[in-house]
């Protein structure tokens, strides 16, 4: 059977769902994007990602077309929106990567999670109901294995200890996910993410906190007193990882994999790797935890390499080294 090429790619306006839609591109994909732009963090920086793809947004633009990228501008929330998409654009599978996202944010703002990522992914789920496709992708996150105390983090582990609305959120969708696959005989796969970083990245995550304090001679808060460790994981591996699922032959049912580096690194030095790039000494504040923190995450990618055949290439020097650049340009450096 011939595969159609439209992918509905949710949240294209994101940090991971852009670098998406430019691969997809790259790799000969019609991609149909659809994402509300809200102001959890700075929409200009949605907005020039936007532009990257050739997307020219301004208030008001409902559709957008550009050569193999159609832009919506839309909700998840909005059942009937996703349903005229789908079937006008004639989409052949889903990669759905919108959501909100945010652990600590999710403390404070519980219900924002409960209509992104509950509601918005059953909606993705009724889709995939109604109209079959090839493959649903969908977003979900290391931060469901919470206080587990073994390492590195297998898929099989059970996962009962989330200590974050966002985490719940995502183990929700791995299940309402296993109940859809099992009922209605769907291919859905959902990738637990570790620590994202690279260009375009999000503002609110560490490595565009602690660039920008050393851009702007500011302090940074390293929190545990600098005893966490992360598996940050560079975006053109997270991209690979993602396209090269979306189009694996091998999958059924419902699946989960772990995309993440394998090499966790502690705090303190993932800063002194980004103070090498830039040549600049960030001032530090040691606090205690922050409530929903986890003291590390580290990824069992065995499953990863076994059925997919990849293994995450991008090293953190590699990784920063090309971060920091971009990070220059876009924003500029007021030390010059």
């Amino acid at each position: 059977m011939t595969q159609n090429k439209t992918i509905l790619l949710t949240g294209i306006a994101g940090f991971i769902g852009y670098h998406t839609a430019s691969r997809l591109v790259r790799d000969g994909f019609r991609v149909i994007g659809i994402d509300n732009l809200n102001d959890y963090y700075s929409p200009q920086l949605k907005i020039d990602r936007l532009a990257q793809l050739g997307i020219q947004y301004h208030e008001g633009i409902q559709r957008f077309e550009k050569e193999q990228i159609v832009f919506y501008y839309g909700d998840l929330q909005d059942s009937g929106l996703l349903d005229e998409i789908y079937r006008k654009e004639d989409c052949g599978g889903i990669i759905s990567l919108a959501a909100q996202a945010g652990v600590r944010y999710s403390i404070d703002n519980p219900q924002a999670y409960v209509d992104s990522n509950i509601t918005g992914f059953l909606n993705i789920l009724e889709l995939a109901k109604k109209y079959r496709p090839q493959h649903v992708v969908y977003a979900s996150s290391s931060s469901i294995y919470g206080l587990n105390a073994k390492q590195p983090f297998s898929e099989t582990d059970p996962c009962n200890t989330p200590i974050s609305v966002y985490a719940a959120s995502k183990k929700a969708n791995e299940s309402m996910a296993e109940v859809y696959a099992h009922l209605y005989h769907l291919k859905l796969t959902g990738l637990r993410f570790f620590t994202v970083y690279g260009p375009w990245g999000r503002p609110d995550m560490a490595p565009m906190l602690f660039a920008k304090a050393a851009y702007n001679n500011e302090q940074i808060k390293i929190f545990n007193y600098g005893n966490q460790s992360r598996d940050f994981t560079y975006i053109d591996d997270i991209v690979e990882g993602i396209v090269r699922v979306y189009s694996a032959d091998s999958l059924n049912g419902s699946t989960i994999f772990n995309i993440g580096n394998g090499h966790p690194v502690n705090l303190l030095a993932f800063v002194e790797t980004l103070e090498n790039a830039s040549g600049i000494t960030i001032d530090k504040q040691f606090v205690e935890a922050q409530p929903g923190d986890v003291t590390e995450t580290y990824a069992d990618i065995s499953k990863l390499a076994k059925q997919i055949d990849f293994t995450p290439q991008v090293g953190i020097k590699e990784g920063i080294q090309i971060f920091n650049e971009w990070y220059k340009d876009y924003f500029g450096n007021p030390n010059k």
